[in-house]
């Protein structure tokens, strides 16, 4: 507890006491969200290595893959060319397209573009993924939800 000059609380402070009542305000929830529950408080686990046998999940799993693998690939080696390219073939990155402007100029600055342009990809194919989640959560419910309670 802080005083000011010892003779009781600072005035204006809303806890004068660790551990208070009031250190956490109350939101008005009678229960935690799912996302805040222990796993001692939850009630309903979810069995995974179930969820993770199912074909559907698999094939949400080996979508987003075959996005994410050749995505990544292709932008290590495009953000690595321009370094490469700089050091073996100084004559060709050093040549200028107009003004000051050289070819190495123009490849840095399309780098921010291509993470743009697969951003945005990546955003198309997460909207399908999401789709495939959905699926995966409803059939999941389906086969496993009579299981749930019994363990």
């Amino acid at each position: 507890m802080r005083h000011d000059d010892e003779s009781g609380p600072i005035a204006g402070e809303l806890t004068p006491e660790i551990g208070a009542a009031t250190d956490v305000a109350s939101v008005g929830l009678k229960t935690k969200p799912g996302h805040e529950l222990t796993a001692a408080e939850d009630s309903d686990p979810v069995d995974w290595s179930r969820v993770t046998q199912m074909p559907e999940f698999r094939s949400m799993v080996s979508a987003k893959l075959r996005f994410i693998i050749p995505a990544v690939v292709f932008f290590v080696v495009y953000y690595f060319a321009l370094p490469v390219l700089v050091g073996y073939a100084p004559g060709l990155m050093s040549k200028k397209i107009f003004g000051v402007i050289n070819i190495a100029y123009l490849f840095a600055l399309s780098q921010f573009f291509m993470a743009w342009i697969i951003a945005a990809l990546y955003l198309r194919a997460a909207s399908k993924f999401d789709q495939m989640e959905q699926t995966v959560i409803e059939k999941a419910k389906a086969e496993l939800g009579s299981q749930r309670g019994t363990k």
